[in-house]
């Protein structure tokens, strides 16, 4: 309407200027041409939402990382949202130096994202205690609750909500497992990271699930690849039957070579997601991560559309599978039971 009226002013003046109709309709073409750019310019430049993705880093193995990441980027194209172009990610990777998730965290806040996906508890925290106003949507946290993200599942509080793993129950269905697989096992390690928030519920969970199933366990620590071969050594010494290995970013990184330490010491090993047993890894029991990264993007979708992380109930895993690798039970001379066989949803020959 603005404009109409512009150009009708144009004409009324070219026209009091006693000009021809025909060199009236040139005045005004050439006066619109002369202010489209002018028009142009004035607009507003189109302002995207930012994303920041703060991932602790596979430094070993970015193909892992790379995965998760497309996982995360898949999710969002289903919901109409393609990078470049209505979003943007600002990905930020501490490379498995968890001291830089603080700094890599601030600095993203320094970008003005509109939300931050935070996967793992390491990067949750950082985040968490980086910023109390921009939302968090934390990926694959093993417990929440007792780590202090969130005030409950249900209703999370605070600006931070998302996905978790629930592992604290699943520690205990994985002793299980091995007990099923090696009937006669009374010493199991396991080893653990405690350098990651979330590790220190599970490993009380573990504790107790031990005490019921009359097995002793030996806690590992391992905080980056040389504490992993230490840890190993421990096991020989300790005469360890068995290994539960918690899932987190160090031994995920470095899973290839515990699967190397199992096979070499001939020690049935449970992990808590399949890429574990892609590795080498004997049995593993848990949910999917990718799965988490790809539904971490409808809380980024929901938040972007006003939604509070307070009112966003926190997900769990809604579907568990169970990966054995008979190579490598034949090669720690181990036979699979029938009826842990028949109730796996993936078989590695």
């Amino acid at each position: 309407m603005i404009a109409f009226m512009r150009w009708r002013r144009v004409w009324r003046r070219a026209r009091f200027m006693h000009a021809t109709p025909f060199t009236a309709v040139l005045i005004v073409l050439t006066v619109g041409v002369l202010a489209a750019p002018l028009t142009a310019r004035a607009q507003p430049a189109v302002s995207l939402p930012r994303i920041g993705y703060l991932a602790p880093g596979y430094p070993s193995d970015p193909r892992v990382g790379e995965r998760f990441l497309q996982a995360f980027r898949q999710g969002l194209r289903q919901l109409g949202y393609v990078e470049g172009q209505n979003i943007v990610i600002e990905f930020r990777s501490a490379e498995g130096k968890y001291d830089r998730l603080s700094a890599l965290a601030t600095e993203l806040i320094r970008f003005k994202v509109n939300v931050i996906v935070a996967p793992a508890s390491p990067a949750t925290q950082a985040a968490k205690q980086a910023t109390k106003t921009i939302p968090i949507v934390m990926v694959n946290v093993a417990d929440p609750v007792a780590t202090g993200f969130v005030a409950s599942l249900a209703r999370p509080g605070g600006n931070v909500t998302g996905l978790s793993l629930m592992l604290p129950e699943l520690v205990a269905k994985q002793l299980e497992l091995l007990k099923e697989v090696v009937p006669k096992v009374s010493r199991v390690a396991l080893l653990w990271n405690p350098a990651n928030p979330s590790n220190a519920p599970l490993v009380q969970h573990a504790q107790d699930a031990a005490r019921a199933l009359k097995v002793l366990l030996q806690l590992l620590e391992a905080r980056d690849s040389t504490e992993i071969d230490s840890a190993f050594a421990a096991t020989t010494a300790e005469r360890a039957g068995a290994v539960i290995v918690l899932t987190e970013s160090v031994t995920l990184d470095h899973r290839t070579r515990i699967a190397d330490h199992t096979v070499r010491r001939q020690l049935p090993t449970v992990f808590g997601v399949s890429e574990f047993a892609e590795a080498g890894g004997l049995l593993a029991y848990g949910p999917s991560l990718a799965d988490g990264y790809r539904r971490a993007a409808n809380y980024v979708d929901m938040i972007l559309k006003g939604a509070k992380p307070a009112d966003l109930p926190v997900a769990q895993p809604t579907t568990f599978e169970l990966v054995v690798n008979l190579k490598t039970a034949k090669a720690i001379g181990l036979t699979i039971p029938p009826s842990v066989l028949v109730r796996a949803d993936q078989i590695l020959e």
